[in-house]
């Protein structure tokens, strides 16, 4: 089957000129990461990526996408939040290629299959997959910064607690360890508080992520109350990552909806993150 794009045209634009330009004009960004090449045979394990339109946080997610552009990893496995509550807790699919403007790509059947069979929860259900933007977001970036063939591994999360995602993290490491794969967590962060005050919230969330400490990001993300939707995703990320060999999280570009667009009052927090 084909997974046809449902926010093409809404998050990013529609056809291929205008999204290779748009994701250009993201690197370029005064937020974004910048043209220039990067020369590193650093080994990262893992990225945090924001979902929202590219007007918005593209210029935040270049970066961690450039951080993985000279890695050229053949599976990325994605997980992100379900924002609209169908299908199963946790599921990824099957016998499947992700269409966007830049062309199709195919998910790693075989992975999928394997990581079902491994974890507790992770469930083949294609309807999961059906309505939600957090892993398709991801894949034109994907598609555009790396130079090789690829396939995805779509994970995306209901339940979103720690058991879950301790689950989902050892799972995914699982997967990991026999492939050439990248680790993609895509979460935004705060979501619709006063600028200064979204800043603190996330940076309060982010010490706990770059020490790779899922229980006190846990701890944090409920003592204070901060609205990150994806945040299963990013703790399963984190329990994945420091299984295959990661020891930090480096920060590489915050920014909220508010810096960017210039409206403050009511902001969105989007933060990119590297494992290493």
């Amino acid at each position: 089957m084909i997974r046809k794009p449902v926010v093409a045209g809404q998050f990013y634009p529609g056809t291929k000129d205008e999204l290779e330009a748009r994701i250009n004009h993201c690197i370029s960004h005064k937020y974004g990461p910048g043209i220039e090449q990067l020369q590193t045979d650093e080994k990262v394990y893992g990225i945090i990526c924001p979902h929202a339109g590219y007007v918005y946080s593209g210029p935040t997610a270049c970066h961690s996408y450039k951080a993985i552009s000279s890695q050229n990893p053949e599976l990325a496995i994605i997980l992100g939040p379900n924002h609209f509550g169908v299908g199963q807790d946790v599921a990824t699919m099957v016998d499947a290629q992700w269409e966007t403007p830049l062309g199709l790509v195919e998910v790693d059947s075989d992975a999928a299959k394997e990581i079902s069979e491994i974890s507790n929860y992770i469930e083949v259900d294609e309807f999961s997959h059906s309505r939600d933007h957090s892993l398709e977001v991801q894949v034109p970036m994907l598609q555009s910064m790396l130079s090789n063939e690829f396939k995805i591994l779509p994970i995306i999360l209901l339940e979103q607690g720690y058991e879950i995602a301790r689950d989902v993290g050892n799972a995914v490491a699982e997967i990991a360890k026999t492939r050439n794969a990248i680790i993609v967590a895509s979460s935004d962060f705060t979501h619709y508080e006063e600028n200064s005050f979204a800043h603190s919230q996330d940076k309060a969330l982010i010490e706990p992520i770059l020490d790779l400490d899922v229980e006190r990001f846990y701890e944090v993300l409920v003592e204070r109350r901060v609205t990150a939707c994806g945040y299963g995703a990013m703790a399963s990320a984190m329990i994945a990552c420091k299984k295959l060999g990661a020891t930090r999280g480096e920060l590489l570009s915050y920014a909220t909806s508010g810096d960017v667009q210039g409206d403050t009052s009511s902001v969105v927090g989007y933060g990119a993150i590297k494992f290493v």
